[in-house]
């Protein structure tokens, strides 16, 4: 299911404050935040012209968020970067003087970012890069997760340090008690969702998603005609669409919006032509996307920055998993996640139905970016559903590069 965008305010400049976050030079200041972290370096822009040709399309590029900062997800660049922004604001309001990430070691500092206790509802990925974040400023962070996260996904959060705090229910139960809990024991929430009087903070969690737009755009030789991106409430598909907006102006690539077909609040949002919370019904593979309601300033970023929604099913997200680890021609192989080749599997989907692709303008001359949002965060799962541990296909990827 595909449709295009007819919300009143699409292709409208985006309000002031959200053009504030998603601009070239918020994106630089997201960059030069990356230099102060150890493990940190650009993820790979991977050309995979065997896939473009199959697909009748000039070109594909998947940028692969699977090896980003050690926690295998794009979310690694939101979450914590969110907690290192705040943190900073809590020594500099103590100190009475602003206060720079190159002086986050400091006694001084430390003193304050040491006292602080930030919590956030999560499917796991965010929940990961808050509690990184946590354990880099010193602070403590309490994680909510909900009944359908693996234990797998638990205890890697766990392993970070952070409290793990159990909620019956879906994604949307979790964050109702975090902030309930949060709110009677005066901690930070940290959330990559926002609602009405909550922006600040989810816009700092999207703002930390520019950084990897930066990367692709400077490998690119030519910027792409259109992105296919996933998105759960909305805050990675947010980000693109604004950034590559206030970039390219009325140039700017065609940006597909993909959701499960099980938890398509976006798509369902983008129908009704304003922000809708859907039903949950059977729990959807794709769990790093399974939320039911927008985030409010992801909504407001998307009814005017992106050009259409669509909905990808169970069977297209296990099949784009294993294409990816069994590449054809010259291809790599690609670790991707239940959710971290939907992008793919929306452009899949789209290449072959020629109504859809006359819908969206794809051609054999179309420059295609996606995103493989994570790889095998519960490599368990992945193994079940491909068929190869995820340790396999990576050595795969080695023995080709190195017999090419």
């Amino acid at each position: 299911m595909l449709v295009l965008n007819t919300h009143p305010d699409y292709r409208q400049p985006l309000e002031a404050a959200d053009a504030g976050l998603l601009g070239v030079a918020q994106a630089e200041e997201v960059e030069r935040f990356l230099t102060y972290r150890e493990n940190h370096r650009p993820t790979p822009l991977v050309a995979l012209p065997g896939l473009a040709s199959e697909l009748e399309i000039g070109a594909l590029h998947l940028k692969d968020e699977s090896q980003r900062l050690g926690l295998g997800s794009f979310k690694a660049l939101g979450g914590s970067y969110a907690v290192i922004r705040l943190a900073l604001a809590a020594a500099a309001a103590r100190l009475g003087r602003p206060v720079d990430i190159s002086e986050l070691s400091s006694p001084d500092v430390r003193a304050v970012t040491s006292t602080l206790f930030v919590a956030c509802a999560t499917d796991g990925n965010h929940g990961r890069s808050v509690a990184l974040g946590a354990q880099m400023v010193g602070a403590r962070a309490v994680i909510f997760l909900h009944a359908g996260v693996s234990s797998q996904r638990e205890q890697s959060i766990a392993a970070l340090g952070a409290e793990i705090v159990r909620v019956d229910g879906n994604y949307d139960f979790s964050v109702a008690e975090a902030s309930r809990v949060s709110a009677e024991n005066g901690w930070t929430v940290v959330s990559d969702t926002s609602w009405p009087g909550y922006e600040e903070i989810p816009g700092l969690v999207m703002q930390g998603y520019t950084a990897l737009l930066q990367e692709a755009r400077r490998a690119l030789d030519q910027p792409p005609t259109h992105v296919f991106i996933q998105s759960g409430v909305g805050g990675i598909a947010a980000a693109m669409a604004g950034y590559l907006s206030l970039v390219h102006g009325a140039h700017r690539p065609f940006l597909v919006v993909v959701d499960p077909e099980r938890a398509a609040c976006l798509f369902e949002s983008a129908r009704a032509g304003r922000l809708v919370k859907v039903a949950p019904t059977a729990p959807t593979v794709m769990a790093m996307l399974e939320c039911f309601e927008p985030s409010l300033v992801a909504w407001r970023i998307l009814s005017r920055a992106a050009d259409a929604f669509m909905t990808v099913g169970e069977d297209d997200a296990v099949r784009t998993m294993n294409r990816l680890a069994r590449p054809q021609g010259e291809d790599p192989a690609i670790v991707a996640g239940e959710s971290g080749g939907a992008g793919l599997a929306g452009v899949m989907r789209v290449a072959a139905d020629p109504r859809l692709r006359a819908l969206v303008g794809l051609t054999a001359q179309s420059r295609v970016l996606v995103v493989n949002t994570e790889g095998a965060t519960d490599p368990g799962l992945y193994e079940k559903l491909v068929g190869l541990a995820p340790q396999a296909v990576l050595q795969q990827r080695s023995k080709d590069k190195v017999s090419s």
